[in-house]
């Protein structure tokens, strides 16, 4: 089985910055890629950022290309989010979320963690 733990959300002010950490647990050694995700309230979930495990390739949504860094350490099996230029309408629930090389969709999530921006 996997675990996903998420780390790292909070409140802090429009333009500021956090990080948050998932670490990962279990059967990681079939992970093709992680991601991190978010739902704002009233709001579908959307993508946010993913990497590649293999190769350390890294996709963004447009929303936040430029502001947001995704990272990963394989050494400890965990994934990072540096989260730059915060802005309000970045307040969500960010969850993480990895999916395996025989598998076409994400199969395991963490529980999420909130950050919210204030203006």
């Amino acid at each position: 089985q996997v675990q996903l733990v998420e780390s790292g959300g909070g409140l802090v002010q429009a333009g500021g910055s956090l990080r948050l950490s998932c670490a990962a647990s279990g059967r990681t050694f079939n992970f093709d890629i992680m991601g991190w995700f978010r739902q704002a309230p009233g709001k579908e979930r959307e993508f946010v950022a993913a990497i590649r495990w293999s190769d350390g390739n890294t996709y963004y949504a447009s929303s936040v290309k430029g502001r947001f860094t995704i990272s990963r350490d394989n050494t400890k099996n965990t994934v990072f989010v540096q989260m730059n230029n915060l802005k309000p309408e970045d307040t969500a629930f960010y969850y993480c979320a990895a999916k395996t090389v025989t598998r076409d969709s994400y199969d395991y999530w963490g529980q999420g963690t909130q950050v919210t921006v204030s203006s």
